[in-house]
């Protein structure tokens, strides 16, 4: 799935689980899903860490787990 087909939302980091499952609260309608790394931000070894301000990926068919997309700086 192209990453233009995802549907995006910005949201916060609460909490790092085991296995690189991360917890994130999402700033629209303050809920909080559950989010992996994408492809690229593993490949070229971006870190994140508690507290940041990240872009969640969503497919159409699975709104409760998602894609860190990007992280603010």
């Amino acid at each position: 799935m192209a990453k233009s087909d995802l549907a995006q939302f910005d949201g916060t980091i609460t909490d790092i689980g085991a296995g690189g499952i991360y917890k994130i609260k999402l700033d629209k309608n303050e809920a909080e899903v559950s989010a992996k790394l994408c492809g690229k931000m593993r490949r070229y070894n971006i870190q994140v860490v508690l507290g940041d301000r990240v872009t969640v990926g969503f497919s159409p068919k699975d709104l409760n787990t998602g894609l860190i997309i990007y992280r603010y700086r």
